[in-house]
């Protein structure tokens, strides 16, 4: 159940549109009565779950990244206007 097993479609959207595309899942798991038909959903729900954890991984790590730049760059800018 990796992510290599969704189209490219899905591996290319925004987490808002992968959170959209998992919340529409959900639902229209809970409106399945018959769960043999619910399997397939459910592990693309799974893989997508996956998916969604990665993305968020990765750009908390670039802001993260982000953020620790703009801090050494201040604290730079800072120490070199003390000693002018």
């Amino acid at each position: 159940m990796k992510h290599k097993n969704l189209p490219n479609d899905i591996r290319n959207k925004s987490l808002d549109e992968l959170t959209e595309l998992a919340n529409s899942i959900i639902e229209n798991l809970e409106k399945e009565k018959n769960l043999e038909n619910s399997i397939n959903k459910y592990q693309e729900l799974l893989r997508l779950n996956n998916l969604i954890e990665k993305k968020f991984q990765i750009t908390s790590k670039n802001i993260s990244l982000n953020t620790k730049e703009k801090i050494s760059k201040f604290l730079k800018n800072k120490n070199e206007k003390k000693i002018k």
